[in-house]
């Protein structure tokens, strides 16, 4: 089993104190004030905007991000990152149209790139993810703001603190980056 790494640092272009992580980290405030770039030497990690991987999500994997947040237009440093561990096997999924499971329901095991094209599907409030790692996504083409679904019942996106959110497209995880 191989494990992920990036390196965040304070400052643009890789300078300042930095950070070397190899695993989720709720909270990177009590390492760092702040980060303006990082490098992830292998791997694929989600990061996000606020702590114990709250707010706005963003997918890194393998590479150099000298200044994060002009190239992917967030407002806010990275404050929690979490890592995605690698996948061998089958991808299943199955996505609801109401919360609980309710309404119509589909299941995906590949990446799907405009739900109401190919389900009829104006909306997705829940989801049962039975294998691999998925990124869902609030416009089709898998554009717009996202969000990193790994096994595991999600009963409400709303209580996620996704409310006002549509997930329009979603793909599997599939480069690890190792």
């Amino acid at each position: 089993f191989t494990f992920g790494r990036i390196i965040f640092y304070e400052e643009r272009n890789f300078q300042g104190r930095h950070y070397e992580c190899m695993s989720d980290c709720s909270d990177m405030s009590s390492y760092m004030s702040r980060c303006h770039s990082c490098r992830v030497e292998s791997g694929c990690f989600m990061v996000y905007d606020r702590t114990n991987y709250m707010g706005n999500q963003y997918f890194m994997r393998r590479g150099e991000y000298a200044d994060y947040m002009s190239m992917m237009g967030m407002r806010d440093c990275i404050r929690s990152c979490r890592m995605i561990p690698m996948h061998r096997g089958q991808f299943r999924m199955k996505i609801y149209e109401r919360e609980n499971f309710g309404g119509q329901s589909y299941e995906l095991m590949d990446d799907c790139d405009n739900m109401m094209d190919r389900y009829r599907m104006n909306d997705c409030q829940s989801c049962h993810v039975m294998d691999g790692h998925w990124l869902m996504y609030e416009q089709p083409n898998y554009r717009g703001r996202m969000m990193y679904m790994r096994p595991g019942e999600y009963r409400s996106f709303r209580d996620m603190g996704m409310s006002g959110m549509r997930w329009m497209s979603m793909r599997r995880i599939m480069d690890s980056g190792y």
